[in-house]
């Protein structure tokens, strides 16, 4: 058997193992590529009317914000234009998981939304894409092998699209529209697929990067990266006093120069009596790697440094900021809006490929059976023998 055929054995059986599950992480990418922008125009809670006021500092807006919410662990509240409504977030994990936002408006303080962040369209779509609405522990490792099979799926499928010489190459780059229907698909899977590959297996990759943590590690040291990648919350020394009743409100007054020139800024309240404050200030409203993640001891206000990627933006090397875009190169806001429809279309014909491919398979496996003897009449085959 050639080494062609082997291949084209791999991406067959690959395909028709893990096609269904493409076809939805693929469509519920596509629904969820705009999200934020639909839920700008459909929430106008998310806005208030500019005010010459100062914004409310985070203290009282925490206040606010768990007497509409009583009994529920407040992680943050995020700041953002003079139109915006401020964001407090509130969030557990198991037992119990909740996730929710309480939009406020940050001149009078008034609650204008209450919003469960598990709940509606967007967050069933989401669901579907990292866990097939399965519980977490099952979705998750079937999405992301499904998700290994089709990088390996796109790499044997530019091998099998390869041509052996140049008269054939210029075919294999368009479809041919005015032929017979089985060879448009044949085309709409071998030559949109070779288009798509290129956009696709970085949306895959990227996708990976939360599928496997080995995956993580090796990317990010793969592009020179020397720090971890871990998350690891930086702790407050507890054996010193604390200076300030509000030392959220103190680091939230310091930063204020700082936080004029940047399109949001999230002030974490400590998780516990060793927790550290955390600042974050986003330079982009559209993407998250430029955020400038600062961690302060509750008690001193001192600042911590961190050896993970996920501090000062400034002293972020090039692998922290390329490991940093993960979610901006998923969803093609890296690139703007324009890399978001590109994401978009190339995740709509990604989802297209297991569908055209089956019926590929389908009119090969018919075609095989109509011209198996089996399918002779038994009168003939026994004729035929004689």
């Amino acid at each position: 058997m050639s080494f062609k055929k082997i291949i084209g054995k791999v991406h067959l059986w690959l395909g028709l193992t893990s096609g269904l599950i493409v076809v939805i992480i693929a469509l519920t990418g596509c629904l969820y590529a705009f999200q934020e922008e639909i839920q700008d125009m459909m929430q106008p809670f998310r806005y208030v009317k500019a005010e010459n006021k100062s914004f409310i500092q985070p203290s009282r807006l925490k206040a606010i914000a768990e007497a509409a919410l009583p009994g529920k662990h407040i992680h943050s509240v995020g700041y953002g234009s003079k139109t915006d409504a401020v964001k407090a977030s509130f969030y557990a994990a198991e037992p119990g998981e909740y996730y929710y936002m309480v939009y406020i408006n940050p001149y009078s303080g008034e609650v204008i939304k209450v919003l469960d962040m598990e709940s509606g369209f967007f967050p069933w779509v989401l669901d579907g894409h990292f866990y097939l609405w399965l519980p977490p522990t099952i979705g998750q490792p079937v999405v992301a092998t499904a998700t290994l099979i089709f990088v390996v799926m796109m790499i044997s499928g530019i091998i099998l699209w390869w041509p052996k010489n140049k008269a054939a190459r210029k075919q294999r780059f368009k479809v041919k529209w005015n032929a017979r229907w089985r060879r448009v698909n044949y085309d709409l899977h071998n030559v949109f697929g070779f288009y798509i590959t290129w956009v696709v297996i970085f949306i895959a990759l990227t996708g990976l990067v939360w599928g496997f943590q080995w995956f993580a590690k090796a990317a990010y040291w793969g592009v020179g990266g020397e720090k971890t990648t871990e998350y690891i919350e930086p702790l407050s020394d507890t054996t010193q006093k604390a200076m300030y009743a509000q030392p959220v409100d103190v680091i939230w007054n310091r930063l204020q120069p700082e936080a004029a020139n940047v399109a949001t800024l999230e002030m974490h309240f400590p998780t516990s009596d060793s927790g550290a404050i955390e600042a974050a200030l986003n330079a982009d409203k559209k993407t998250y790697w430029q955020t400038d993640y600062r961690f302060y001891d509750q008690y001193t206000l001192k600042e911590i440094p961190v050896s993970h990627i996920w501090g000062r933006i400034d002293q972020a090397k090039t692998a922290d900021k390329i490991f940093r875009m993960n979610y901006d190169i998923h969803t093609g806001a890296v690139l703007g809006l324009p890399g978001k429809f590109l994401a978009f279309f190339a995740s709509l014909i990604a989802a297209s490929l297991p569908v055209t491919g089956f019926i590929i398979w389908l009119g090969r496996r018919k075609k095989k059976i109509a011209h198996s003897p089996t399918t002779v009449p038994a009168e003939s085959r026994v004729l035929s023998l004689k």
